[in-house]
């Protein structure tokens, strides 16, 4: 036998492995002849159809390994793009370049197809990656300008699909916004659409695209303009449209789109409650999953003393905050000396933050600091000295994304320029040299969560070395953010980034270009002393966008922590990443060892099951609104050694629930436990599954917390 032969016929060979051998072997999931790419990790399969010599590149077959699958048509375009307004997709010539065996530092293991287009002006490769016993093609662009001019390019659909007529687009769920809003019909994307699931409730299957595009420039669409399904960056025609000048014999890639083929689910959930928090925590690269230790109990002053703080009262804050057992002190606005120059004001802090940072320190916490991380003030030193790196709007003139009118002396900063290098000296200085562990950078960067006409968004500027134009300007700026972030993280490994909603660009959003970048995001600015409403508002947006999205990365804002009913407070926040504003100092003798009590339980709690990197729905309980029971479950389903449990009554007319719990190991006990360590129940994982422990709660508005552990 020729030799040539040989890794052909092994990869026939694994084609017709039992699902998960090939994973467990360790072996590529990709093999290709000169006219077929076939990729399979046991679990899924897809199919592409390579020229030969000149021909088209079609995704052929998509569908799980076992069982039927009736989403797609048998040929596919793959992909679509423009570059100068031609219009280049799998469907064109294309001449085959080379193939060859790709892999990531995630366990991801895959094929990279190099073409190059009938005009000879493209050179395209196209970058497929599995992963072990997931359902999971993840996949890339890169596009490389062939000929001596640059080139504009836009309008990219990194996956294109057409879907099978009538039944796909009738009966389909449209699961849009983290997959939790359901729709029929037509569907275009927003910037909040990181996650999007199609699912066919009489055929039991479904597709889970997950876009990995950043901010206000990720597209994902459902039978918009045809029966597609497509998902990448905004086109030309966008609010925020995406473009890249590509220089003569540079290359561009684009962000990755996953998606995922399922059968045999009668719910979307199941699948969002499963593979999808698998993948995004093991494979993905998320900055939370690297993290040594996740914060379980954060303290921020921004309610009810905004920037109106001192020395004097920051420590007062601190010890209060020490003794109700906060993890990490967060200092917000008002530090400063000005927006842009961020030096220390001196008449509030005579001796500096260091010691500040020291004192927060020796009481046990890790100290946290607010900065907007685009802005400075008209009056600033760096704005005086350097105009150039500032935004520019429509007109010419210098511009504030964030917001009109109170606060119009701040101006924005343009990242495509020497701002980056700027910011990022005096964020190491604050991390480096005065100790600081969480920053909370803040204010917009590319677009703004208050103001609406997208005019208002970008740089307009012509002489800003990242950016040719306003339209390039927004991704540019958003990479050079990534690239802040990264180095800040390469400086100090451990150091927690908390990427606001407004330095997103959007009104509570949060996607996966984030959390490879930053480790939480501060999504929200609820109402203090609400009641109940509060708690509502903090397990809604939890809901939301969790599991598409990890729980520990919602940074929900901002219960008090002397509001009537604060224990709700914690309870709910337990759900996403607890914490708390308000004034400590006001608490009683008796309330901050509450507080303690809650503070130590949920630390415990973290070393012994590491829930804070697990969320689940919890079965039977559904969006929380107000007249229902909701609740959820952070069960380590790595280790399936148990978690924790949160039940809530929101004004529900009945005041006994009972709770299931789901992922745990059938045969095995488990205990379910109070937080003051009594026994509720103790079941198998199947009973806990199927029968479950009773919940009562004898108030209307009122919330419980359990722990569930192996035996």
């Amino acid at each position: 036998m020729k030799k040539a032969l040989l890794p052909f016929l092994l990869s026939i060979f694994l084609l017709h492995l039992a699902p998960g051998v090939a994973a467990q072997a360790g072996l590529p999931f990709a093999k290709w002849t000169s006219s077929e790419l076939v990729l399979n990790n046991g679990v899924v399969q897809r199919a592409v159809q390579l020229p030969a010599t000149e021909g088209s590149f079609l995704t052929t077959l998509y569908k799980p390994v076992t069982g039927d699958f009736k989403y797609f048509e048998k040929t596919n375009s793959d992909f679509e793009f423009e570059v100068n307004n031609t219009v280049y997709d799998g469907s064109n010539s294309w001449r085959l370049v080379a193939i060859q065996r790709i892999t990531d530092a995630r366990q991801g293991d895959g094929a990279a197809v190099t073409l190059q287009s009938q005009d000879k002006k493209i050179e395209l490769t196209v970058r497929f990656l599995l992963y072990p016993q997931l359902p999971v093609i993840r996949k890339s662009l890169v596009v490389k300008n062939l000929t001596n001019k640059d080139v504009a390019l836009e309008s990219v659909d990194i996956e294109k699909f057409k879907t099978t007529p009538y039944y796909a687009s009738t009966f389909s769920w449209v699961c849009n916004d983290y997959g939790r809003r359901r729709s029929l019909g037509p569907y275009e994307g927003s910037p909040q659409d990181a996650l999007v699931i199609l699912h066919n409730m009489d055929w039991e299957a479904g597709i889970v695209i997950g876009n990995e595009a950043t901010g206000v420039l990720k597209r994902t669409s459902t039978f918009w303009n045809a029966a597609e399904i497509s998902a990448g960056l905004t086109h030309k025609n966008a609010r925020f449209p995406f473009r890249k000048w590509i220089k003569p014999g540079e290359s561009f890639e684009t962000p990755q789109v996953f998606t995922m083929v399922y059968n045999n689910h009668k719910e979307p959930n199941e699948i969002l409650n499963t593979a999808v928090p698998d993948f995004i925590r093991k494979h993905m690269g998320i900055r939370l999953s690297g993290l040594k230790e996740k914060p379980t109990f954060v303290y921020n002053t921004w309610e009810p003393f905004a920037d109106k703080i001192d020395e004097k009262l920051i420590k007062q804050l601190a010890k209060a905050a020490a003794d109700a057992g906060m993890k990490e002190f967060v200092i917000d606005d008002g530090w400063q000396d000005s927006y842009g120059d961020w030096g220390i004001d001196k008449k509030k802090f005579p001796n500096g933050l260091k010691p500040v940072f020291e004192y927060i320190k020796s009481l046990g916490m890790k100290p946290g600091l607010w900065i907007s991380v685009g802005s400075a003030s008209s009056k600033s030193k760096v704005y005086r000295e350097h105009p150039e790196w500032f935004v520019r709007d429509k007109k010419g003139k210098f511009a504030n994304l964030q917001l009109e009118g109170d606060v119009a002396d701040v101006q924005s900063a343009c990242f495509s320029t020497g701002w980056k290098d700027y910011i990022k000296n005096i964020l190491l200085k604050l991390s480096l040299e005065y100790g600081l562990e969480y920053m909370k950078l803040d204010f917009a960067v590319v677009s703004s969560a208050y103001r609406f006409n997208p005019e208002y968004s970008g740089c307009y500027a012509q002489n800003h070395l990242l950016h040719k134009d306003h339209h390039e300007s927004m991704y540019a700026n958003y990479e050079q953010m990534w690239k802040l972030f990264d180095e800040l993280h390469t400086s100090k490994p451990n150091l927690f980034i908390d990427c606001t909603f407004e330095a997103m660009g959007g009104l509570q959003l949060i996607d996966y270009a984030m959390l490879k970048h930053a480790e939480g995001n501060w999504l929200s600015n609820f109402a203090g002393d609400a009641g109940p409403k509060t708690d509502l508002r903090v397990r809604n947006m939890a809901w939301w966008r969790s599991p598409a999205i990890p729980a520990t990365a919602l940074v929900i804002g901002n219960p008090q922590m002397q509001d009537n009913g604060w224990e709700t407070h914690i309870q709910s926040l337990a759900g996403a990443l607890p914490i708390m504003l308000g004034d400590p100092r006001k608490l009683s003798g008796g309330d901050l060892k509450k507080y303690r009590g809650y503070a130590d339980w949920l630390q415990a709690m973290q070393q012994k099951h590491d829930f804070m990197s697990f969320r689940q729905d919890l079965a039977g309980f559904g969006e929380p609104a107000e007249g229902r029971w909701d609740g959820f479950q952070r069960i380590n389903v790595d280790t399936r050694k148990g978690g924790i449990v949160g039940v809530f009554r929101q004004g529900a007319t009945e005041a006994n629930r009972t709770v299931t719990v789901q992922y745990l190991e059938p045969a095995q006990r488990y205990q379910v436990r109070t937080m003051d360590g009594k026994v509720v129940a103790t079941l198998t994982g199947q009973d806990l599954k199927t029968a479950g422990f009773s919940v009562n709660l004898s108030e209307v508005y009122s919330g419980a917390l359990f722990e569930i552990s192996a035996n």
